[in-house]
């Protein structure tokens, strides 16, 4: 726990319950390959944090003092919690060094792998909420964030490029746009039009053109998925 003692320096944040810590930084390679230590992995921390951490950054967006459109807090949103976003305030952090990683993701390079440690660092905020409620995750964050919080902020028209670069931000995540439906005569058609990540629908738009139905649908997708 000594170790951890620093960490919480670094966050300026001292737990009651340091296990809580222990635990957002517990890897589930290395709870499957220790079951007798019964501490769980940080999954569940991260589930929370999450959510909590869009939250509190929407909030900060809103309350900060360039007053942006709902377009600009949107993809300034997107921005500040993708995983390169957290994984950077991660390595400034030096988590990884106090991650608990189980042997493969240890040789594997997983104290520096970019989705383990954006993971890990939500799982922290969690943790940091569950001990200590939602006032220090604030002002943890908005430490965190200050520099990027004042950057400027680019508008988007075109919204599929815009959803392009959000699914890009995660490794792995296939974008796929699919026609459902086309009503009307010929001079008048329109067109509904689904988009998927993965598989799932996140968004639907309707148009007088495929090409309008899509702008509305990933439109639509941005605003579910940040």
């Amino acid at each position: 726990m000594r170790k951890l003692e620093k960490l919480q320096e670094k966050l300026n944040y001292s737990f009651k319950d340091p296990t809580l810590l222990k635990s957002a930084l517990t890897h589930s390679s290395y709870a499957n390959e220790n079951p007798k230590t019964s501490m769980p992995n940080n999954e569940r921390l991260e589930f929370l944090g999450d959510s909590l951490l869009g939250m509190t950054v929407a909030l900060l967006i809103y309350n900060n003092k360039n007053k942006q459109t709902e377009g600009q807090m949107t993809t300034q949103r997107a921005e500040l919690v993708c995983e390169k976003s957290l994984a950077s305030i991660a390595s400034e952090l030096d988590l990884g060094s106090y991650l608990f990683l189980g042997k493969g993701e240890e040789n594997g390079g997983g104290r520096s792998r970019p989705s383990i440690l954006a993971d890990a660092f939500e799982a922290v905020l969690a943790a940091m909420y569950i001990d200590g409620g939602f006032e220090p995750i604030k002002e943890f964050i908005s430490g965190c964030l200050e520099t990027r919080l004042n950057r400027p902020v680019q508008i988007y028209k075109d919204y599929k490029t815009r959803l392009q670069e959000v699914v890009q931000l995660k490794q792995g995540q296939s974008l796929v746009y699919e026609m459902v439906s086309q009503q009307g005569p010929d001079h008048d058609k329109s067109f509904t039009v689904e988009v998927k990540v993965n598989g799932k629908t996140v968004g639907k738009g309707t148009g007088k053109s495929k090409k309008s139905a899509e702008q509305e649908a990933a439109k639509a997708a941005i605003n579910v998925i940040n």
